[in-house]
Formats: C-alpha cells, sequence, structure tokens
C-alpha cells in the first residue's frame, strides 16, 4: 500500500524503449477485429524520456525532437496515451483507498510518432512504471497488466521492455533470457503509413507460427533464424511506401548484417556485426538523408545472454 507522503520521492524519471518487432507473423483474426499474433520482440536503449514531479495540481509537457507532432490535450478517450495511463492508474489505486497525488509529467519525445516501434505504447508503460514509483504505490500484477492491455495491445510487452515472444493479440508474453544484445541503426523517412490499410491488404491473415527460437546467445544463430522469420505487415507496406524498400537497400549498402521493418512500420532496422559499425552507418545514412530519422543503438539483452 501507499507509504506516507514523507517518504515519497519528488522526482522519477524512466525511459520508454523502442520496441523492434525481430519478426511479426500474423496468425489470425478474431471476431472482434484484433488480429492474432506471434512476433519476437526486443527493445533498444534509446527511447522516450518521461520525467514525473509532485505537484499541487495535474500538469504534462511534451519536449523533444519529435514533441511538436503530438497534442498535450489531456480531454477525451483520443488524449495522449500517458494521460490515460495516470488517469487508469489513479482510478484503480482509488478504489484500493491508496493516495495517488497530483503529479507534473513531462515526456521528451524522441521516437518518430506512429512509427511502428511502440512509441506511444511504451509512453503508456513508462507512465505506469514511474508513477508506481512516485507514488509509492502496490498494486497486484494481475491489475497492472489489466491496465496495460486496457491502453493497448503493445503495452503489456512494453511493461516488461525485455527480449521476448507476444502471441494472442500481444499480451501472451514469452521472455527470452537467451537472446543476445543487438548493435541496430533504426531508420524513418518520417513518412506515415496507415496500420488499418496495412492489415487490409494483407493478403493472408492465417500465416503459419515461428518455429521454436535459438536457445543461446549466439549473434549467428539468431541472424540465420531472422532469416526464417517473416514480418508479414512488411509487403503491404512496402507497396504503400516506396521508403521503405530504400531503407532496406541503404542498410544492406553499409554491411548490415540483416535488415526488416518494424511493427507495422515504417521504421526499418539494420543489425550490425556491432556497435562501432552500426554508429559508422549512421553518421553515414544521416549525411545521405538528413531529412530522415537514424538512430544508432544496441538492444537490451536477455537475462542469461
Amino acid at each position: 500500500m501507499m507509504h506516507g507522503a514523507d517518504f515519497r520521492p519528488v522526482r522519477i524519471e524512466e525511459t520508454a524503449p523502442a520496441k523492434i518487432n525481430l519478426a511479426l507473423h500474423v496468425t489470425g483474426q478474431r471476431n472482434d477485429g484484433y488480429h492474432l499474433i506471434d512476433s519476437l520482440v526486443t527493445f533498444c536503449q534509446h527511447g522516450d524520456r518521461l520525467t514525473f514531479t509532485l505537484s499541487d495540481q495535474d500538469e504534462f509537457q511534451i519536449t523533444g525532437r519529435f514533441g511538436a507532432m503530438l497534442s498535450a490535450d489531456a480531454d477525451g478517450r483520443d488524449g495522449n496515451l500517458v494521460v490515460r495511463a495516470r488517469d487508469l492508474l489513479r482510478k484503480a489505486l482509488a478504489a484500493e483507498n491508496s493516495a495517488a497525488p497530483p503529479v507534473s509529467i513531462v515526456l521528451e519525445k524522441e521516437l518518430p510518432i506512429a512509427s511502428g516501434i511502440g512509441g506511444g505504447s511504451a509512453d503508456a508503460a513508462g507512465t505506469l512504471r514511474g508513477l508506481l514509483r512516485l507514488w509509492r504505490a502496490d498494486i497486484s500484477d494481475e491489475t497492472l497488466q489489466r491496465l496495460a492491455l486496457a491502453l493497448g495491445a503493445d503495452v503489456p510487452m512494453c511493461l516488461q521492455s525485455r527480449p521476448l515472444r507476444a502471441s494472442g493479440i500481444g499480451e501472451i508474453l514469452t521472455p527470452l533470457p537467451q537472446m543476445p544484445a543487438l548493435a541496430l541503426v533504426l531508420g524513418n523517412p518520417l513518412k506515415g503509413v496507415s496500420t488499418p490499410t496495412i492489415f487490409r491488404l494483407l493478403a493472408n491473415k492465417a500465416n503459419p507460427v515461428m518455429p521454436d527460437l535459438p536457445t543461446d546467445a549466439a549473434l549467428s544463430d539468431w541472424i540465420e533464424r531472422l532469416g526464417t522469420l517473416r514480418n508479414d505487415l512488411e509487403p503491404p507496406a512496402r507497396a504503400l511506401l516506396a521508403e521503405i524498400g530504400m531503407l532496406s537497400d541503404m542498410f544492406a549498402a553499409e554491411g548490415a548484417l540483416f535488415t526488416r521493418m518494424s511493427g507495422s512500420g515504417a521504421t526499418c532496422f539494420g543489425i550490425f556485426a556491432d556497435q562501432h559499425h552500426a554508429e559508422q552507418a549512421a553518421a553515414t545514412l544521416r549525411q545521405k538523408r538528413p531529412d530522415w530519422y537514424f538512430q544508432a543503438s544496441q538492444t537490451y539483452p536477455g537475462d542469461m545472454a
């Protein structure tokens, strides 16, 4: 339960790591319209940043490279996911007679908007984590997972922010302790693609699930296995936006061991042999296309990797 206000921290910071779908198999569709997936997911050390400070009244501010593209308006169902996460968590704590005092939240938006790397979902998950720390609140894992899923199908996996296999609509999570850290470059042409349109263009919505994944942390084994997997959303996304194919070719030209689109796009990634090569590739690509987004990063390894 809630500790006394005298012991409450006055400022908390949280990173909202970018989510990378190394593979995404669409395996079916439920009667309610939600698509069933089998996805290999990992998270980057680069992402958005959130700061939480106790305040006299609730405040929300968005800054950062892509901050101007988002609205901090807290009104309505379609308000920012950070605000929705705050309000849902506060309501859940109130039901348990736990205090959740006013808070000032600053979201530093460094990830492109609607780009297939879970930016909004990662922000919502980071808000849940950060406010639980700020408010020194205890909440059951079951309740926390219910809140996360209510905010979006990707939020439960972003709440974990660790290598995992996601199935169902994204809520059935299996940790992958053997996955290695990956040196990669993220690229986005800063053009949007419509996720609903991509799903409508998907020719087959009942594709095979992924085969068994490697049981060790050898990079070569994972690169080889990735070549046998798919992102079923990439072909229709490429048909909508030619720049997705261009990004893949640009990564390959810089020596990437593997390239693919993440999620519903338009962000693509290239995996490189090490962080030095990833940094070099990102610098070169920024020179070639300064109007696009390129970011070298490294993924978090599994617990045993």
